[in-house]
């Protein structure tokens, strides 16, 4: 008889499955599409040297403006999907790296702080960790409407404590019906489970969400 494995590892496995999918279409639009639009750039850049009438002129300088828009679209695409960062750098630098993309795109401040000794995590937690807080930050973006948000990483000998405030609308947990986020608060839960670690969310009207995450080391 096929033995069957536990809930928690299905899990684990189905989410590591998924990131490595995530990681690998990072880098394809990174190393492959970007690369092949920047090659054609680079083409119609020669092409336009060579060309002196200017309605044909302006149409190229239109068409390498939008390749250029697109090539920059597609970075920050696969940035948000993957960032570099979290495998040679680890978790801290891969947060601040996506927050100063999440700042420029969306227009909303966060105040990161970190005390503490930073420490190496395996690679799976720092996925994981970062999901959660990349969730988050999208969540706010939905639902909080607020242009403040304060974060901080806390660095002690045996645990890691991340807090991310956002001072919006805030909401009552019992009473929310969005499947969207309901399914988003589920999938936080479950990742920081899976490492070992838990998942906070408390939530008034009127006074925002706090978002507490502990991991152990």
């Amino acid at each position: 008889m096929e033995r069957i494995q536990p809930k928690e590892q299905i899990s684990s496995y189905i989410i590591q499955s998924q990131e490595e999918e995530i990681k690998r279409i990072s880098e394809e639009l990174h190393e492959g599409v970007g690369q092949n639009l920047y090659s054609i750039l680079t083409g119609l850049q020669y092409v336009k040297s060579g060309v002196s009438e200017p309605n044909m002129k302006n149409y190229l300088e239109e068409m390498e403006q939008l390749i250029e828009k697109t090539i920059q679209e597609i970075r920050l695409l696969s940035v948000e999907l993957h960032p570099p960062a979290l495998t040679t750098l680890g978790l801290l630098p891969a947060v601040k790296s996506y927050l100063t993309l999440y700042t420029s795109t969306f227009g909303i401040l966060v105040d990161l702080e970190s005390t503490g000794e930073e420490k190496v995590l395996p690679e799976k937690n720092s996925i994981a960790v970062f999901r959660v807080c990349q969730e988050a930050l999208t969540n706010i973006v939905k639902y909080a409407d607020t242009s403040n948000v304060k974060m901080s990483f806390i660095w002690t000998e045996d645990k890691l404590e991340i807090t991310i405030n956002d001072f919006g609308n805030g909401f009552q947990l019992e009473e929310y019906t969005d499947d969207n986020y309901a399914s988003g608060i589920a999938a936080m839960k479950e990742r920081m489970l899976l490492t070992g670690g838990k998942c906070l969310i408390s939530s008034k009207i009127g006074e925002g969400t706090s978002i507490e995450l502990s991991l152990p080391l």
